[in-house]
């Protein structure tokens, strides 16, 4: 079950929720890991928009999720937590967001759909 911290402006999912909330096309996932990260392993269906770059990329973030939840993903649960307080910081604020906890090697150790 997703949690929020009151002192954070972002919910915690694990791989397994963010999945679940992913095939009920009820969000869309942003991975924030630099370029040469994502080439290795990435989610199926994720869009790239590097952690430094988030606050620079809100409208883009805007219109790939489409009204819908944003997941931010990194590589272990770190960056992702710092994409979400950039997005915000940046005025992404009518938008629910998440931190996928355990990041792609959470969700590559699941088994979970990886690639484009």
């Amino acid at each position: 079950m997703a949690t929020k911290n009151p002192q954070e402006p972002f919910g915690r999912v694990t791989v397994a929720e963010a999945k679940e909330m992913l095939n009920a096309g009820k969000a869309v996932m942003v991975d924030v890991r630099e370029p040469h990260e994502y080439v290795e392993v990435h989610a199926t269906g994720v869009r790239l928009v590097p952690v430094n770059t988030v606050i620079n990329e809100v409208a883009q973030i805007r219109e790939f999720a489409g009204g819908k939840e944003v997941l931010f993903i990194c590589r272990s649960g770190q960056r992702s937590a710092l994409a979400a307080e950039y997005a915000t910081a940046a005025g992404l604020t009518e938008l629910p967001f998440y931190n996928v906890e355990g990041g792609t090697l959470a969700w590559v150790e699941a088994g979970f759909p990886t690639g484009d």
